[in-house]
């Protein structure tokens, strides 16, 4: 592999101005895509095989134009101090909205609080349901406008007035940070190179092949049903990576510069031997985002496609978009180790170079290999002990800011209603083949009023057949509570047994539900998806190092990097250690989500470190140096460039927690955090440690598995046989060609 990336750098470098055509070509085309293709609709939020998804399907089928994936909006009035809701002037005013809010053209239904029971006990609080004949994402802005101005009216007569429910749901902003964050990696860029031109070529390569992943996103949006989230969890792992391989095939070009080489044989050399790390890296982090499929559920599984399709755009660029940048770039791109004149360059050493972090790092973590080594196992153990009271759900209108009307009209309902009330749960009773449909729908409801934690049963609501209907009921817990999670249990417990007597199926369903079944669902796939991806990146890893011992390493190594992780998002998200600072205004369950997601996408940047990392003393070693010196020369070479890295991709999932969307935030700070852990706690302690101890036997391989496995040649050693121009007529050649 190394020799065909050895050609493929040189050519990208020697025919630069085709390569940087095409990325231009390709990245306006995406771009032209995305700007004519028609904006993406709702993404349709389906679990396939749970419970709540089937009762789902049934009321498609048996209520017909009741639109149950339309938009839905609870307008809540609150009276002024002193006064009731049922006052003649606060009635009059309510009723006024009502008839405002049913004007629209995409209004289903309206419902009128005194008709509907939608007043509360005190009379402090009334709310009128409005339904929608479209998705959230498909709602008009003019539909939009008509709810505010008609809440807008209410509150000019003196009532406080908030909109909960998913019509005001809007495109999710990542904010300012995100800025910070590439300004941050510029910053590091510029201090490792010491050179602004070098610095700027990650950015801008990385940029480019975020711009066409994103763009094409977008233009595949609407066809494909994709989500705004995708785009915004594809851009920030698209750009995370991108830099950092760009990083490392410049770094390794500098490098092969200071070796006296031309800079196109520098340029195919880095390409080959930094190039194939990054193709192997690259190929852990897209089997860890296209494993999420083993889901089964679809949102996760075109977030992980997009986001490995970005990934995959960004190892294409570092092979091939970046050296021919370098060939534009010429001389001053610098050697490693010389700094451009405006940054210092070229002025007199006062003293004798002393051997830079990495080396002298690497020469204490071998002479004390089992303290570092303990310290660092003890160290990220402790920070995984909240992991174990990880609970898990998906957040709803009571983890927004309280700044946001959703989340005041969240809080007015709790306080009128009791906070089950923002989490109704809908049973729908499937009695088609009963003999006394009405007799079940009667029984039902008996047995789901004696069940604990439940506060009212509405009567059950027939179809027109009269052989299904919904019953909704309101638990006493607010949705996001272990409580609600037992009552939802129950109430399918207890329609076993109505099954059991008379044949009809119930089911339970709404919000709260599919949010707890997502929850189980992601929690039975979490062992089966670890399994899948840790095997093929472990068999991966054995082509790599051709070693049995440093991919189990490696595994492990993740496996306590990411439990640590998790321990600091518990500790913020869900215990509230902190939650000032990262602008968490409501603590409960962590996103269902995030476990299998964080598992997934730290998995594959943990691997990245892990092969550039540990390549470099592989070829250290191939190359007849002892094992303990291996890993102080492999550090002498990319300690400096895999730091760098880890703070580059530390600060663009940072950049992210400014994110308006709860999801985002939690999965930028879990990935950031679980980056400083792998990177700097296990890739530069344990990893040395480890190999320190294990000397010899960390690069042992069974024979017979060595004749097996093919030879990718990730060190570089097929180079090696690459000849060089001998002559001063033919080094002059090369120089002129570059």
């Amino acid at each position: 592999m190394a020799t065909l990336l050895y050609r493929l750098g040189r050519f990208a470098f020697r025919r630069r101005h085709f390569t940087a055509l095409f990325w231009v070509a390709l990245l306006a085309l995406a771009g032209i895509g995305a700007a004519g293709a028609p904006a993406a609709g709702n993404t349709a939020f389906s679990i396939p095989g749970t419970e709540a998804q089937k009762a789902f399907d049934v009321l498609e089928e048996r209520f017909p134009g009741t639109s149950a994936d339309g938009a839905t909006a609870r307008v809540v009035f609150k009276a002024p101090a002193g006064e009731k809701m049922t006052d003649a002037g606060n009635k009059a005013t309510v009723q006024q909205t009502v008839e405002e809010l049913s004007d629209g053209s995409e209004v289903a239904h309206v419902t009128d609080p005194y008709q509907g029971g939608g007043v509360s006990k005190d009379g402090t609080v009334a709310y009128a349901s409005v339904s929608y004949k479209v998705s959230g994402m498909e709602l008009e802005d003019t539909s939009r406008d008509a709810l505010e101005g008609a809440a807008e009216d209410a509150r000019d007569a003196g009532l406080t007035v908030e909109i909960g429910g998913d019509a005001l749901q809007a495109v999710p902003e990542t904010g300012p940070a995100e800025i910070i964050g590439i300004g941050i990696a510029a910053v590091v860029l510029v201090i490792t190179f010491g050179s602004l031109l070098a610095a700027g070529l990650p950015l801008l390569t990385a940029v480019i092949g975020v711009g066409i992943g994103v763009s094409t996103i977008s233009a595949l949006a609407y066809t494909l049903d994709l989500g705004s989230t995708t785009s915004i969890l594809a851009s920030m792992i698209g750009l995370a990576v991108g830099i950092d391989y760009a990083l490392f095939v410049v770094s390794r070009y500098r490098a092969e510069l200071a070796e006296g080489r031309e800079r196109e044989e520098a340029a195919g050399r880095a390409v080959g031997t930094a190039g194939s790390a990054v193709v192997f890296a690259g190929l852990t982090v897209v089997i860890a985002l296209v494993g999420l499929s083993v889901v089964n559920i679809p949102m996760l599984t075109k977030m992980g496609i997009a986001a490995a399709g970005t990934v995959a755009i960004a190892v294409l660029i570092a092979l091939t978009l970046v050296p021919a940048l370098l060939g534009y770039a010429g001389r001053r791109v610098r050697p490693a180790g010389e700094k451009s004149k405006l940054l210092g360059g070229g002025r007199a050493e006062k003293k004798p170079q002393r051997p830079n972090m990495g080396t002298r790092w690497a020469g204490f973590v071998v002479r004390r290999p089992v303290a570092v080594l303990l310290l660092g196992v003890i160290g990220l153990g402790a920070a995984a002990i909240p992991a174990a009271s990880l609970e898990l759900g998906l957040p709803d209108d009571g983890a927004q800011s309280t700044s946001t009307t959703q989340r005041r009209a969240y809080d007015l309902l709790s306080e009128g209603f009791g906070p089950g009330f923002n989490g109704p749960l809908v049973v729908v009773v499937d009695a088609k083949k009963s003999d006394d449909p009405q007799a079940v729908f009667r029984q039902t409801g008996d047995d789901i009023k004696a069940l604990d934690d439940v506060v009212a049963v509405a009567p059950a609501a027939p179809n027109e057949a009269g052989d299904t209907a919904t019953i909704t009921v309101i638990p006493g817990s607010k949705p996001s509570s272990v409580a609600t999670e037992d009552l939802v249990h129950d109430i399918r417990d207890a329609g076993a047994d109505v099954k059991a007597d008379t044949d009809a199926d119930v089911l339970v369903t709404g919000v709260t539900a599919m949010n707890i079944d997502v929850s189980q669902k992601l929690n039975d796939a979490l062992v089966p998806y670890l399994i899948l991806v840790v095997g093929l990146a472990f068999l991966l890893l054995i082509v790599v190092f051709r070693s049995i011992l440093v991919p189990l390493k490696a595994a492990l190594g993740f496996l306590l990097s990411v439990m640590a992780a998790l321990g600091a998002v518990v500790a913020v998200f869900q215990w509230g250690w902190l939650s000032g600072l990262m602008g968490v205004e409501e603590t409960g369950p962590v996103m269902s989500m995030m476990p299998i997601f964080m598992v997934g996408v730290v998995f594959g940047l943990a691997m990245d470190y892990e092969v550039f990392l540990v390549t470099r003393m592989r070829e250290a070693y191939v190359h007849g140096e002892k094992p303990q010196q291996a890993v102080v020369t492999g550090f002498r070479y990319s300690a400096r460039v895999v730091t760098a890295a880890a703070v580059i991709m530390m600060a663009v999932f940072a950049g992210f927690i400014g994110s308006g969307e709860s999801m985002v935030r939690m999965i930028g700070f879990g990935l950031a955090v679980a980056v400083l852990f792998d990177a700097f706690v296990v890739r530069m302690a344990i990893v040395p440690a480890v190999l320190a101890l294990l000397g010899d036997k960390a690069w042992w391989l069974p024979k017979w598995l060595d004749r097996v496995l093919p030879n990718v040649d990730v060190e570089g050693e097929g180079l090696r046989t690459q000849a060089e121009p001998e002559t001063d007529g033919e080094r002059e050649l090369v120089r002129a060609q570059a």
